[in-house]
């Protein structure tokens, strides 16, 4: 029997987080009670906000509903090992559709978790090899964790970095946000020592460490990080100019090619000329130029005429008969 009462309700309220109906009954036999203790105890998780709602009938029972607000959950050891288990998986190699959300609840369990469950988790990870995209770029669930807690609570960031040529570094950041592309996790923040906003893969991020020296947020230069990840990564990317004149009306061209290439201009009533600049690689313009429905000259630049010259070789050579 249950004597401690703030224990018997944390106990009652871990068996109504399980969706079902219970009985009064089994909550009696199970909390070791009479049924009027666990009408009572019913009582004080609903004053507390908890929506529990009873059933009629001659057993009578109880579930917990959705309300305004989701309770605290109180989880037993396997059931916080499972999830701790599952979050760090998912952080740790960038799932597409897990994001920061996610990286602040594993950070907010692991905080809470007995040294003992820590041991399991950290057990069970090293244990398992999940199937990525191969491109190496693993990260420590550690690092995302203490990267979402100094996000979380304006706390100045410490780490060392190792730049995309291999220089190292070490930062001192106001940590903004982690942003999620998907296949890699970012961190935006403004890094103190360069007096200006940057961008960190954080598969690059070794040694972060929370300095503990909380910080007023700045504004930052667009509206929200990961349109201003999206400018970032565009502003390194390498472009180039290239110039295509096409035997059709300007009209059906910009039906058949993307926007974000430009529009193409007319020369006269049977062809248009297109320019414009772009970081997208030769190979892919290349083979979208082949996918318009009429003829077309590239002028430049001489690396995407020799690759429309050597893309029409192949697939000449592929529609060949054999012999």
């Amino acid at each position: 029997m249950t004597t401690d009462t703030p224990a018997r309700l944390l106990q009652l309220l871990s068996l109504l987080q399980t969706p079902r109906e219970w009985p009064g009954g089994e909550l009696a036999g199970r909390l070791g009670v009479s049924r009027r203790t666990v009408r009572r105890d019913i009582d004080r998780l609903r004053e507390l906000g908890y929506p529990v709602q009873a059933t009629k009938g001659s057993e009578g029972g109880y579930r917990l509903v959705a309300g305004k607000a989701m309770p605290p959950l109180v989880l037993d050891d396997e059931e916080a090992v499972a999830i701790a288990v599952g979050l760090r998986a998912g952080a740790g190699h960038a799932v597409e559709g897990v994001d920061e959300a996610s990286v602040r609840a594993l950070a907010k369990l692991e905080q809470v978790l007995p040294s003992r469950l820590r041991h399991r988790v950290s057990t069970l990870q090293a244990a398992t090899t999940p199937l990525t995209s191969g491109d190496g770029a693993s990260i420590a669930p550690e690092t995302l964790t203490v990267m979402a807690s100094t996000v979380a609570g304006q706390e100045r960031l410490r780490f060392a970095y190792r730049a995309g040529d291999g220089t190292e570094s070490r930062r001192l950041t106001e940590p903004y946000r982690l942003v999620s592309t998907g296949r890699r996790w970012y961190l935006v923040a403004y890094d103190l020592d360069r007096e200006d906003w940057r961008t960190f893969r954080v598969d690059r991020v070794t040694e972060p460490f929370a300095t503990g020296a909380r910080f007023t947020p700045r504004e930052l230069p667009t509206g929200n990080a990961a349109e201003y990840l999206r400018q970032s990564m565009y502003r390194r990317q390498e472009t180039y100019e290239f110039a295509v004149t096409f035997a059709a009306p300007a009209q059906f061209i910009a039906a058949r090619v993307p926007q974000w290439l430009g529009a193409p201009e007319p020369v006269d009533d049977r062809t248009c000329r297109l320019r414009a600049t772009t970081g997208d690689a030769v190979e892919w313009l290349a083979v979208r130029l082949a996918m318009v429905d009429c003829e077309f000259t590239v002028h430049e630049p001489a690396e995407l005429v020799r690759c429309v010259r050597d893309l029409g070789g192949r697939l000449t050579r592929a529609a060949a008969t054999p012999t």
